[in-house]
């Protein structure tokens, strides 16, 4: 097995892309959270000086704390991630936090369509995410996950790229905020 590493544009997180799915639809994982639902990312955050994961349709994110050191840490995430896809179990177990279905009015539609084609597609390639939480009173609200949390540029993203778009298709935004 060949695991490809890609940096991003977060200093503190690299890419790792495996060759096959990872997790459809996202998971993110931070140290202390309850990681029963994923050995992998269990596994990846016993690694002193890994400080989160985020597991996407295709790739693993991780993030070192700032003191952790890429050369000394790299080794050990290769050689984790290559002996949990060689056994064979499985990245996700169970339905975790599957998102009721919820009735939108069309703007909402509009946002969440907007966001789920053009945006995330883009935002993985950087080894994140970016999901939409909500819109009220014009303001969309949008969490980021994997690389993009944290990221220096994540604010600059949101406000001329996403902030500019949105409003470009869908009159009735006024602004993006980060939840």
């Amino acid at each position: 097995m060949f695991i490809q590493t890609e940096r991003t544009p977060n200093p503190l997180t690299l890419k790792f892309l495996p060759g096959r799915e990872v997790a459809e639809g996202g998971a993110q994982f931070a140290r202390g959270d309850d990681t029963a639902r994923s050995p992998l990312a269990g596994t990846l955050l016993a690694i002193d000086g890994v400080e989160g994961i985020y597991l996407g349709a295709d790739f693993v994110s991780v993030t070192k704390s700032e003191q952790a050191d890429w050369m000394l840490l790299k080794p050990l995430i290769l050689s984790d991630i290559m002996e949990h896809f060689t056994s064979g179990r499985p990245v996700l177990t169970g339905e975790g936090d599957a998102a009721p279905a919820v009735d939108e009015d069309e703007v909402t539609a509009t946002i969440r369509e907007l966001i789920d084609t053009r945006v995330r597609p883009a935002v993985a390639q950087d080894g994140g995410d970016i999901v939409f939480e909500g819109f009220d009173h014009g303001i969309v609200y949008l969490q980021m996950h994997g690389a993009c949390s944290g990221c220096p540029s994540s604010t600059m993203t949101l406000k001329n790229g996403i902030e500019t778009m949105l409003k470009h298709y869908v009159p009735e935004v006024v602004e993006v905020r980060q939840v």
